[in-house]
């Protein structure tokens, strides 16, 4: 039996004591950076043999330690015990600096370099530099283009495997974050959070140019674009540019025909979550967005703001060929085609063209037999 308090073998560098001068080797490759044993499929590699035992079974999906609580497998015993504490609360490990705490040390350690700054993972492509390795390997994707994470179901590919979790609730239909005031649910903490905002009335930043009210800085900013008239995010496709990143991927699915948010009342699909909840206002009747000068009640905030100018006079929007002007930028389209002559609302029975869908309505009646719907 090996007496606990000899430890002979001490490491010249730290002075850290060890018992065996098999354990001093393997910890003088913390020092000297030395990683000799390299994972075959994602080349990351350990200074230990048996740490790359373990992070093989991440490849080979074998879990063999499984929680009590809740069911969930681990490949290892440690992060199963780590695990336990998502249902007793309990985080041991606590920030020095901040005071914030997590339920391992791993956490801790990652969350030290916010403090420090360091970023020793440096893309050499862009030359980015990141705090840990596994982020660098993540941005490396941006460069390649590689999505190795699919969705099952649609066959959807993601660079990370979080968008790819988060991306399998629009077919579960999970919405794990719930708000506790009101019980609304969400796919997403970040929703939840900004949702969280609507109870507390945090409205902290106002945008100076046009007394805006936002409640994420983030949002700030990129509203600060329609004033810039900054669009950098590009469609690869059509070439059609846009302010946000999130903009330009729902545009995207105009080309893709791709619309995964689809209506539980009606099956109607829709290219984005805030056009589904737009059209669940058909089968609720909810208008929240009400005049404050004639009471009239909308469905839509757009719809409002365009009804405000009935009573302001206002029309922003104006044709560039001959000066008139409109209370919305739909109103304008339709009157280009005056001058352009374009008419893309064909009859289907006869043939005949129109600039607007109304006017087709109109027209459609004179084949259906009911020319006058209107009775004096």
């Amino acid at each position: 039996m090996v007496n606990s308090r000899k430890k002979p073998f001490i490491c010249e560098t730290c002075g850290k004591a060890f018992t065996h001068q098999g354990y001093l080797r393997v910890h003088e490759k913390v020092h000297t950076g030395e990683k000799p044993f390299v994972c075959e499929t994602f080349g990351k590699d350990f200074t230990r043999k048996d740490l790359l035992s373990k992070h093989d079974k991440v490849h080979t999906g074998e879990k063999l330690f499984v929680c009590e609580t809740c069911g969930k497998a681990f490949t290892r015993k440690s992060i199963l015990n780590n695990h336990y504490r998502v249902h007793t609360g309990e985080k041991p490990f606590v920030c020095e600096t901040c005071g914030k705490a997590f339920t391992s040390r791993g956490y801790l350690r990652k969350h030290d370099k916010v403090h420090t700054g360091e970023k020793l993972f440096v893309c050499e492509t862009c030359g980015k530099a990141f705090s840990r390795k596994e982020i660098l390997c993540s941005h490396y994707r941006v460069h390649t283009g590689e999505k190795p994470f699919v969705c099952e179901t649609c066959g959807k590919a993601f660079s990370e495997k979080c968008s790819l979790r988060r991306h399998d609730r629009v077919h579960t239909g999970v919405k794990p974050f719930v708000c506790e005031t009101c019980g609304e649910a969400f796919t997403q903490k970040g929703n939840l959070r900004k949702h969280a905002r609507v109870h507390t009335g945090e409205t902290s930043f106002v945008y100076e140019f046009c007394d805006e009210v936002f409640t994420l800085k983030f949002s700030e900013c990129k509203h600060d674009r329609v004033h810039t008239v900054e669009k950098p995010f590009v469609c690869e496709t059509c070439g059609k540019a846009f302010t946000s990143h999130g903009y330009l991927r729902q545009h995207d699915r105009v080309h893709t025909g791709e619309k995964p948010f689809v209506c539980e009342t009606c099956g109607k699909a829709f290219t984005s979550h805030d056009y589904l909840r737009q059209h669940d206002r058909v089968h609720t009747g909810e208008k929240p967005f009400v005049c404050e000068t004639c009471g009239k009640a909308f469905a839509q905030k757009g719809s409002l703001r365009q009804h405000d100018r009935v009573h302001t006079g206002e029309k922003p929007f104006v044709c560039e060929t001959c000066g008139k002007a409109f209370t919305c930028h739909s109103y304008l389209r339709i009157h280009d085609r005056v001058h352009t002559g374009e008419k893309p609302f064909v009859c289907k029975t006869c043939g005949k063209a129109f600039i607007g869908k109304g006017s087709l309505r109109r027209h459609d009646r004179v084949h259906s037999g009911s020319e006058k719907p209107f009775v004096c």
